[in-house]
């Protein structure tokens, strides 16, 4: 007997089922977003109305002057915000080429036998809780940096005639530049696994025509993969970014938690997660609220560096004719 016999319902009822299937499945998936949506609109308002007081009180000078005393209920973001835009970018500077050239690395240069365990220990990396690497920081890199890296710096990047200023340091390994590193460390492993994902989505003849070319592997990095993987490379590095800004317990042990103006790249400074982290707990109700208002601060901050990298995304979309 065939199935279509067996088949008793009629053609109109399987076509209304499946309509109401189809209906319930996209109010389950617009439910998912609208959740999404909310929840975070909610944590960014919480912490608005958490700060409230604050932000009352202070106004635009909290986002512009440089005085956090918690004693006087003065409170100046500028400086959390300077040391947490100067530690992402030093940690992105450092990352992104050397994320760049592990992914190559193993894509395109790696015997075959090497690009699976190196890949899996790269990801394995990824899932290091971050107070992991703060902890190394402080007891490992900290000292490696006094003893060996600041003697260096001071006899080489701190005399040169115009950036020298920057590399000043007090003899400590803690600072913004040592929290910088540390945090390059801890993205380097997303970055690197985004990339390496992205450059196996190459077609292989695209690679290998180039290579009969007589193009060498630098070209077809620069000319193929690179073009060939452009948005989806930005992204990866953005998001690494995003991960920069936020961190809380690897910076908070190596950058300082000095509430002063640096005065080089290797002073003491903090950062706004780091600020948190250390005072939340023992805050009283108004120095809570600046807190929470900081917490805000850094949500937009990471906000608009995404909504930067989605931009981008959308305008090399639009010259590759998507």
């Amino acid at each position: 007997m065939s199935v279509t016999a067996l088949d008793k319902t009629p053609p109109s009822s399987r076509d209304s089922k499946d309509a109401r299937h189809d209906r319930w499945f996209r109010m389950a998936l617009l439910a998912v977003v609208i959740f999404v949506l909310v929840a975070l609109a909610s944590a960014a308002l919480t912490m608005l109305w958490g700060g409230r007081h604050t932000l009352m009180s202070s106004g635009v000078d909290f986002f512009t002057t440089t005085e956090w005393n918690p004693v006087e209920n003065k409170y100046g973001a500028l400086i959390p915000i300077f040391g947490t835009v100067v530690t992402a970018l030093i940690a992105m500077i450092i990352a992104v080429p050397i994320s760049f050239g592990i992914a190559f690395f193993l894509t395109e240069v790696a015997p075959r036998w090497m690009r699976t365990p190196v890949g899996t220990a790269v990801e394995l990396l990824a899932g290091i809780p971050s107070i992991i690497y703060g902890m190394w920081g402080l007891f490992v890199f900290v000292p490696l940096m006094t003893e060996y890296f600041i003697p260096v710096i001071d006899n080489t990047l701190a005399k040169l005639p115009v950036i020298g200023s920057l590399f000043q340091s007090a003899g400590i390994g803690i600072g913004l530049f040592t929290a910088g590193i540390v945090l390059a460390i801890m993205v380097i492993p997303f970055i690197t696994s985004t990339m390496r994902e992205v450059f196996l989505t190459v077609p292989t003849r695209l690679k290998e025509s180039a290579y009969a070319l007589g193009s060498t592997k630098w070209e077809v990095s620069w000319d193929i993969v690179l073009p060939y993987t452009r948005s989806a490379v930005i992204g990866g590095i953005f998001l690494g970014l995003g991960r920069a800004l936020g961190e809380t317990m690897a910076v908070a042990y190596v950058v300082g938690n000095s509430v002063d103006m640096p005065t080089s790249l290797m002073s003491p400074g903090t950062t706004i997660a780091a600020l948190i982290a250390n005072d939340f707990g023992e805050a009283t109700e108004e120095y809570r609220g600046a807190l929470l208002l900081l917490g805000f601060v850094l949500f937009v901050v990471t906000f608009i560096v995404l909504a930067i990298a989605r931009l981008m995304l959308q305008r090399l979309s639009r010259k590759e004719g998507n």
